[in-house]
């Protein structure tokens, strides 16, 4: 029996429950134990309000703070149980709610400020301007219509956002490669989290490319993990170009195709990018593992003899395989798979973007690499090692 996933809510609708139980607070003066708030989508959401209480008694500006658990549901969320603090202050008649660079942001009469944990945009490409504080448009607009729902009418506040762990979970995630600095974001489309964690984290891989693209990267480095990536480093190749995709080599290629990159270069472990040569675009090895037929494959096209093809496709890991292939002098070997997984990732977007393949250990060896993979690496003045 597959079981079925609990869903649960985004940290932007967090903080649209917190400025709804603070206004509340103002209003009736109950602090309440649940807040229900309308996501952007119209599901209703019952959200638990861990406290509430009275940080400034001035009857023209009061000051309220409210604190918001995150539940994530099913879904493998690092801030899943993180505390979010929400602070909402009705504004007296002289205050301009004027944003400030990096502190804060202005939606309608709403003035959001980024207090501890929560980062700002340092590069374009992201739907926040550079120097805005990591407040996405969607959770700005689930904290209006929220206090919208509660006071009856809109009233000029402001609702400043804490998350005192934000730093820290931001070095988990993809914040720093996106240019979000000094915190987390707070994020989500409508504030409904639904368990669908791999096509949501296949979403949040994109948002490199275009990052990347505004920059001024139209070649761009994909690279599976970090393995990729610190080798590529090494060899003189540019950070600010380097994209991560996980397992989803064939969504991100589709996303680059679609955002209008001329080239690409993989570059990887022979383990991911062999299958790649296969047409597994989903390297998840519980999806597709076609590693060690491939090297077999193509050794055995080579002339291997079945005695070293046996070899290949009785080891444990490629990197098992590669000392085979070099008994047999069929080095040669990592050019064709290289070759061919460029050939069939070209394929697989139409040929919309021109693609070149590069082959590593695990030490950062060179094992191989085609002609467009030289072409790139040459125009970005790589130093292999």
């Amino acid at each position: 029996m597959v079981k079925e996933l609990r869903g649960g809510y985004t940290t932007g609708a967090c903080v649209a429950a917190g400025a709804k139980a603070a206004a509340l607070y103002l209003k009736d003066g109950l602090a309440a134990d649940v807040v229900e708030i309308t996501a952007l989508d119209g599901t209703r959401l019952m959200i638990p309000v861990k406290k509430i209480e009275k940080l400034a008694e001035d009857s023209l500006a009061p000051v309220i703070r409210a604190e918001i658990v995150k539940d994530a549901g099913d879904d493998p969320d690092i801030t899943n149980g993180t505390s979010v603090f929400v602070t909402l202050t009705l504004a007296r008649p002289e205050d301009e709610l004027k944003a400030v660079p990096g502190l804060s942001v202005r939606h309608e009469n709403i003035l959001f400020e980024a207090g501890e944990g929560i980062g700002h945009a340092t590069k374009p490409g992201l739907s926040l301007s550079v120097g805005e504080p990591a407040i996405n448009p969607g959770p700005r607009k689930l904290v209006y219509n929220s206090l919208l729902e509660a006071l009856g009418t809109p009233k000029p506040c402001r609702v400043r956002i804490d998350i005192p762990a934000g730093r820290e979970l931001a070095r988990k995630t993809l914040n720093p490669v996106l240019g979000i600095e000094g915190g987390i974001s707070i994020i989500g489309t409508t504030g409904v989290l639904r368990p669908m964690s791999e096509e949501a984290f296949k979403e949040s891989l994109v948002p490199q490319i275009k990052v990347a693209r505004a920059a001024g990267f139209d070649t761009q480095i994909f690279v599976p993990g970090k393995i990729g990536e610190r080798i590529a480093a090494s060899w003189g190749l540019p950070e600010g170009a380097m994209v991560q995709t996980s397992n989803f080599i064939g969504y991100m290629l589709e996303a680059a195709a679609d955002i209008g990159l001329k080239r690409i270069l993989l570059f990887g472990h022979i383990g991911k990018l062999a299958k790649v040569a296969a047409g597994v675009f989903h390297t998840h090895n519980r999806v597709g593992d076609a590693r060690l037929e491939v090297l077999a494959a193509y050794s055995g096209a080579l002339g291997m003899p079945g005695e070293g093809i046996e070899r290949i496709l009785g080891a444990v890991t490629t990197e098992e395989a590669l000392p085979v292939i070099g008994e047999y002098g069929l080095e040669k070997v990592y050019e064709v798979i290289a070759a061919r997984a460029s050939y069939r990732a070209e394929r697989l977007i139409f040929n919309k973007v021109q693609v070149g393949t590069v082959l590593v250990t695990l030490q950062g060896e060179l094992l191989g690499m085609d002609d467009r993979a030289r072409e790139i690496g040459g125009d970005f003045g790589w130093s292999i090692k």
